[in-house]
């Protein structure tokens, strides 16, 4: 584990988007056992394709008219038990930092592990978002 002091401006890049930070596993239950909407799930980390990459992206694809109904993030490495929980939800995948998960209505839709974000910019990881935002999620009225 990093001292949180480090890990304080990676978390609220994030945070500062209105995504909601979950720490404890009752935390990750509590919000993903809910039925209905669509809720999108982002394991954080350090690393540099989560700074350079995903964080950028996720920002990017928030933009997006069509969005999840609710945010979430749980920080790999700092916040383990509530990422173990997280992942316990992703089922057929393999643990993954970074990686952003959608569902609806409870179920797993699209996952975007390490390995389809570590090789790709920002715009191009914000553009799948924003299909399967397009895809699973209700347009945001203005």
């Amino acid at each position: 584990m990093y001292p949180e002091i480090m890990v304080i401006p990676m978390r609220e890049e994030l945070t500062r988007l209105g995504v909601q930070e979950l720490k404890t596993a009752s935390d990750v239950d509590r919000e993903l056992t809910v039925p209905q909407g669509t809720a999108m799930v982002i394991v954080n980390s350090i690393c540099g394709c989560a700074a350079g990459r995903m964080r950028p992206a996720v920002r990017l694809a928030l933009e997006n008219p069509a969005k999840p109904d609710r945010a979430f993030t749980v920080f790999a490495g700092q916040d383990a038990e509530a990422t173990d929980r997280a992942r316990s939800y992703f089922t057929g995948y393999r643990p993954s930092s970074p990686s952003v998960a959608l569902f609806r209505d409870g179920k797993l839709v699209h996952m975007m592990q390490r390995s389809d974000i570590e090789h790709r910019d920002a715009f191009d990881i914000a553009g799948e978002l924003k299909r399967a935002f397009d895809q699973y999620c209700v347009p945001v009225k203005q």
